[in-house]
């Protein structure tokens, strides 16, 4: 039986690329001299740390910049609040956002059901898995903003 999945998923090797090349321009900007950024992967996702919040603020955007370059969506990002820390430091904690959320898997699904197609969808922990019994019924022909489509 053929079948589809349509997921959300984050290609790493990109992620790596844009930090690393966020990371050499923090190193070498001047507005970024003695001031210590950095940004770094860590489990609970992207952290960019600095010696003061604005220049903490300003590292996120050059992270999110480079990210951007490399065609990776900044909707996978959450970014949360500068925290401080010793000697005036900040660091700012970037929670990575990855799969579908169950609320819209079943909105996918809904949408799928209204338009009355020969398949079966089925809701996979973080993705929506679409199942015919003919290739021509399975095939993806409209595009929904949740995710995207692989297979």
């Amino acid at each position: 039986m053929p079948s589809f999945d349509v997921v959300s998923e984050l290609n790493w090797a990109e992620v790596e690329n844009a930090l690393n090349q966020a990371q050499k321009e923090l190193s070498q900007r001047f507005d970024f001299r003695g001031t210590d950024a950095t940004v770094e992967r860590t489990e609970e996702g992207l952290v960019v740390r600095a010696s003061e919040e604005d220049r903490a603020r300003a590292a996120l955007l050059v992270v999110q910049e480079k990210l951007i370059r490399r065609k990776v969506s900044l909707r996978h990002f959450d970014p949360g609040d500068p925290d401080r820390g010793p000697k005036g430091s900040s660091k700012i904690v970037i929670k990575v956002v990855e799969g579908i959320e169950r609320d819209k898997a079943k909105e996918i699904l809904t949408f799928v059901k209204e338009r009355k197609l020969k398949v079966q969808a089925q809701i996979q922990e973080e993705t929506l898995r679409i199942s015919g019994k003919k290739k021509t019924t399975c095939r993806p022909r409209c595009s929904f903003s949740a995710g995207k489509t692989s297979g």
